[in-house]
């Protein structure tokens, strides 16, 4: 796999961090097919967060599929192709928190799909490229206001 995420990550802009960074560490993903990473330090200012532990991970795993799916051939008299199969990549970080005093962790998810139509990889990478780069992009460009908005429920 051609990710490798560099210690210490920055964090996006969040409504009261400053300067937020994460020292990570290898840590053994859930099934072969994946990289994953654990939070072991925190650096800039967020106050009362925590790095990665057994009963609250902090953890970012990146998944590619197990099976790799081709393009099939077309139908010969159509020259169409009936069912374009795609490969799914997937992005998981979890973070666990309290819901209320006295109360047990909880892990809280955020699940990035990435569906790529097989063939597409190769007739048209720049449009998967491009697609990619749009929404990371927004995700970054909207951090805060996602953050604010997960907390307030106030979109």
């Amino acid at each position: 796999m051609a990710i490798t995420l560099t210690s210490p990550v920055t964090g996006a802009t969040q409504t009261g961090f400053t300067l937020p960074t994460y020292t990570l560490t290898v840590d053994t993903p859930p099934n072969v097919n994946g990289k994953q990473y654990a939070v072991t330090a925190l650096g800039g200012t967020q106050t009362a967060v925590d790095a990665h532990s057994v009963s609250k991970p902090f953890t970012v795993t990146f998944f590619r599929p197990s099976v790799m799916k081709t393009l099939p051939q077309a139908n010969v008299p159509t020259g169409v192709i009936k069912s374009i199969p795609k490969n799914t990549y997937k992005v998981l970080t979890r973070k666990g928190a309290l819901p209320a005093a006295n109360q047990i962790p909880q892990i809280n998810m955020i699940s990035t799909n990435i569906d790529i139509f097989a063939g597409t990889d190769t007739f048209e990478p720049e449009d998967v490229r491009a697609m990619l780069s749009l929404h990371i992009g927004a995700l970054q460009q909207v951090a805060a206001g996602l953050g604010d908005t997960a907390v307030t429920g106030i979109l």
